[in-house]
């Protein structure tokens, strides 16, 4: 290794939520130090300049990886108070300082986009959450795992799975983990909770979250981390509908959604504004549809002969950050804002879909 000096300007430990500054610290605190510049972990400070350097604590690499953006719809600016790349970027490298299992290339951008690699769905959800809560305004496109390929073998990563759930709900979550190529290890039932341990895919793992709070009533608990890379174990059925897309800007009325809801789940309630590309809804028979959204129904002086059908919406399903992650495909991107997730082809209009070969 290599050695180098330095001098600690300031010795900081915790008491409560607040840093105390301190003269001295002994071992078993936990403190925070000023004055080192590039410190990474696993290095060893010392006073002693022959003082043996402790084991180094290894970092698991990243699992997954996403691409961050400046924002490109229509709405750009309307919503976010950090909204350039410099000034993504900037906040990236501040990132980096602090989140040791973030790695981010900056040398294969385009200026744009930043492709950011972490360890899980959890872990880069957590910096896009923390990002549009202070003001930023950016799109991510659809999570990718990261292979290996060793020899003619691709490999993937494998996460360890630990779950806590009562009795009841064991059958439902096996199934689903089942059908994510999810591997049973461990079962084992006491006092009507079950805990169960499994090996799966990182893939298997996306968009599961907000599954099992549903389907455990938010009574579950589960804990991951990577476990080791294995052989791939083949396609997990992800989406197999297509979207509804908007064909046109302007603002949702209730009449066309209404009509719109015979075709798959919306997305959005009523009076929301909308733009060419902007995903509304899901299309249930496969493929993506264009459609309008903004049409009303037509007002005539004529009485009709019969009374007109009530309008009735079937109550939309709020999306998360984890459910727009998931919902994603890799020809569409998340447009995240402090007020706002929309989602949205990464091609507006039609024309340029068919160009670049989009669904």
């Amino acid at each position: 290794g290599v050695v180098r000096s330095g001098k600690i300007s300031k010795i900081f430990t915790s008491l409560g939520l607040k840093r105390v500054e301190t003269e001295m610290a002994e071992a078993g605190d936990i403190v925070t130090i000023a004055g080192i510049a590039d410190i990474y972990v696993g290095e060893t400070i010392s006073s002693s300049p022959d003082a043996q350097p402790m084991p180094p604590i290894t970092i698991d690499a990243p699992t997954l990886k996403m691409e961050f953006g400046v924002n490109s719809s229509p709405f750009a600016g309307k919503e976010g108070k950090f909204v350039t790349s410099r000034q993504i970027r900037d906040r990236l490298e501040r990132e980096l300082e602090m989140n040791v299992g973030l790695k981010i290339d900056f040398d294969n951008s385009d200026g744009s986009s930043y492709m950011v690699s972490g360890r899980g769905e959890l872990h880069l959800s957590v910096l896009i959450e923390t990002m549009r809560r202070e003001g930023f305004e950016l799109q991510v496109g659809a999570p990718e795992v990261i292979f290996r390929q060793e020899g003619n073998k691709k490999l993937e990563p494998i996460e360890q799975v630990v779950v806590s759930v009562p009795e009841s709900f064991s059958g439902s979550i096996i199934e689903h983990l089942g059908k994510r190529k999810g591997i049973i290890k461990n079962m084992q039932t006491e006092n009507g909770i079950t805990n169960l341990e499994f090996d799966v895919p990182t893939r298997g793992l996306l968009g599961f979250r907000s599954v099992f709070t549903i389907e455990t009533k938010g009574e579950g608990i589960i804990y991951s981390s990577f476990s080791h890379y294995d052989e791939y174990k083949g396609e997990i059925a992800k989406r197999d509908v297509g979207s509804m897309i908007s064909g046109c800007p302007g603002t949702a009325m209730a009449y066309s959604l209404w009509n719109l809801q015979e075709r798959g789940p919306i997305l959005i309630e009523p009076g929301t504004e909308v733009y060419e590309g902007m995903i509304l809804g899901e299309h249930l028979k496969g493929g993506d549809l264009v459609v309008n959204p903004t049409k009303n129904k037509q007002l005539t002086n004529m009485r009709a002969s019969g009374a007109d059908e009530a309008i009735r919406l079937t109550p939309i399903r709020q999306m998360t950050l984890e459910d727009c992650l998931d919902y994603v495909q890799a020809d569409e991107y998340v447009e995240i804002t402090p007020i706002s997730l929309r989602l949205r082809k990464k091609w507006l209009t039609e024309t340029d879909r068919k160009k670049n070969g989009s669904r």
